[in-house]
């Protein structure tokens, strides 16, 4: 009798016992997938990181021997070790911390205004010939006025605090991320739109599924060049009146003298911008291995 239940009750086990079983082997697979993805990001950032320091390393030795050898003056040019004993001493006084927080709020909170509204636009005017005749005359004609000539109008217009910091970096950031928007769009083969069409796709889905994913190449060369500028700006916004982040403290050490701190403010500009922008490289490697005309 047991032995008639037992081959009545396997049946219905068996197929739950493997539903569970693939539900685990599917969650495995995604965690593998995700440990591998986390793996080669950090490995992409570091070998960007490895390469691209070599000349750098080279200069600051030869760098180093000129300064120990006096060939330098200590107060034109610090030698890299007095440097980075200065980075040591600001370091420790959490000074420095504080500093590059704040630069780094502000950099990304502009950038993300900026960013979001140079995609919106850019967008706008790559689907709709109409917005592109109204808006593009004068988006290039205010694209072409430099971060320093509008600079002392922003500042006149909302003081020296932090809206007129974080509008200098909007202006800026908004620009890149617009004209390759619009680009990237304009750029996207008829054959997708005929393809989308006789697929009865809705306008939302030919955008999502056709039209953004042909342009992104464009667009994420937009995101880079605009983190670029953003922190670009920063340093233009921070310098112009300032009483924190990493801009400030170049400006203090120019009126103090301190040649040292001044070189320690443009090394963190020049690592934390690289840094941004191998994080940025390694997210296309991510989006874009799919394609097969991506190189990255």
């Amino acid at each position: 009798m047991s032995n008639s239940l037992e081959a009545i009750v396997s049946p219905q086990a068996a197929p739950e016992a493997g539903l569970a079983g693939g539900e685990r082997a599917a969650e495995k697979g995604a965690a593998k997938r995700k440990r591998r993805w986390s793996t080669k990001l950090a490995a992409a950032v570091l070998k960007d990181i490895a390469i691209g320091a070599a000349i750098p390393a080279a200069l600051l030795a030869l760098w180093q021997i000129a300064a120990s050898a006096g060939y330098i003056s200590p107060m034109f040019m610090p030698s890299p070790a007095s440097i980075l004993q200065t980075f040591g001493t600001l370091a420790t006084s959490e000074n420095l911390l504080h500093h590059l927080l704040v630069s780094m709020g502000r950099a990304g909170l502009g950038f993300v205004i900026g960013g979001a509204a140079g995609l919106l636009f850019g967008l706008l005017t790559g689907l709709f010939r109409k917005a592109q005749y109204l808006l593009d005359p004068s988006i290039q004609v205010l694209r072409l006025v430099p971060h320093l000539a509008i600079a002392p109008l922003i500042i006149l217009w909302f003081g020296f605090g932090e809206t007129s910091k974080i509008a200098i970096i909007v202006s800026g950031s908004f620009f890149p991320l617009y004209i390759n928007t619009f680009l990237g769009i304009r750029n996207v083969d008829n054959k997708l739109f005929e393809v989308s069409r006789i697929l009865g796709f809705s306008p939302l889905k030919r955008l999502t599924r056709l039209i953004l994913p042909a342009a992104l190449p464009d667009i994420l060369i937009g995101v880079r060049i605009s983190l670029a500028v953003s922190w670009i700006g920063l340093v233009v916004a921070e310098l112009i009146g300032s009483r924190s982040g990493i801009g400030f403290l170049i400006n203090e050490a120019k009126q103090n003298s301190e040649t040292s701190v001044i070189f320690v403010g443009i090394i963190i500009f020049a690592v934390i911008g690289k840094l941004i922008d191998s994080v940025m490289k390694s997210v296309e490697i991510r989006w874009l291995n799919w394609r097969d005309s991506y190189k990255g």
